[in-house]
């Protein structure tokens, strides 16, 4: 059996077209959405209606700025549109159109936090099997998925009036569901285990949020892989924790190769 795993797709349609070449199934983990590209600063939803020079700003701020700053002047742009959310949404159901219609049959995915996940069951065809909090069995093995990001200590959840709700969840809501998933053989989820070496993305210069209950539920079963994404450029790609296999299987939008499992 073998099976391709990709995560933080980011909009890269034509390598997503390509992910499932070969394989007897694809893994999605989430972050198919192109809504900030930190590289091509034209691109991207924040850079097509804003242009390069304000996303060159915004990214600065988010990497060198105060706490707060750059959601205050992405707030300041969006505040300058007439409808900010419709302009949002109509520009991420364009690119889930392309991205959905890119994915083979059979593709099991969940969401991750840059995805409006109420969207999915609108674009995902036979072939796409969304889960969130479930197990689906590929190849005689359980498979277990958990969507969205944590929230990050003292942060407030996104308001519903935001312009673009990312999927963050509270640490303690995220490992419950966690912790509610049957024994599985593969753990998958967006968010990676509250590790550092898994955490820390070396190009941004700071660590990502995990989650607690991953490492929980790896210590207390022992699957044989845990694979996530999330952090673009982690400190660590794979790491063996306990009996454990740990793999980052992004940053797919850059690295356009998939992760493969073999069985």
């Amino acid at each position: 059996m073998r099976v391709h795993v990709v995560s933080d797709v980011h909009g890269n349609v034509e390598a997503l077209k390509r992910a499932g070449d070969g394989a007897d199934a694809l893994v999605v983990l989430g972050d198919l959405i192109d809504f900030v590209d930190y590289h091509d600063h034209g691109a991207g939803i924040f850079g097509r209606v804003f242009g390069p020079d304000a996303v060159g700003v915004f990214a600065r701020l988010r990497r060198d700025g105060k706490p707060g700053e750059a959601g205050a002047y992405a707030r300041t742009l969006w505040s300058g549109l007439s409808d900010a959310r419709v302009t949002v949404e109509e520009a991420v159901r364009e690119q889930y159109a392309a991205l959905f219609a890119a994915l083979p049959a059979p593709t099991y995915a969940t969401p991750g936090n840059v995805d409006l996940p109420a969207l999915w069951p609108e674009f995902a065809g036979d072939g796409v099997q969304v889960l969130d909090g479930a197990v689906a069995e590929i190849g005689g093995l359980r498979f277990g998925f958990v969507g969205g990001a944590v929230l990050p200590p003292g942060m407030r959840p996104p308001p519903r009036t935001a312009v673009f709700r990312a999927y963050l969840r509270e640490p303690e809501e995220y490992d419950a569901a966690v912790a509610a998933l049957p024994p599985v053989d593969v753990l998958c989820s967006h968010a990676p285990p509250d590790l550092p070496e898994l955490t820390y993305d070396v190009v941004a210069r700071r660590v990502e949020h995990g989650s607690a209950g991953l490492v929980a539920r790896i210590l207390a079963d022992r699957p044989r892989w845990a694979l996530f994404g999330h952090v673009h450029q982690p400190l660590c790609r794979r790491l063996r924790f306990a009996a454990t296999e740990c793999a980052n299987v992004g940053h797919f939008k850059r690295a356009e190769t998939p992760y493969v499992l073999r069985w």
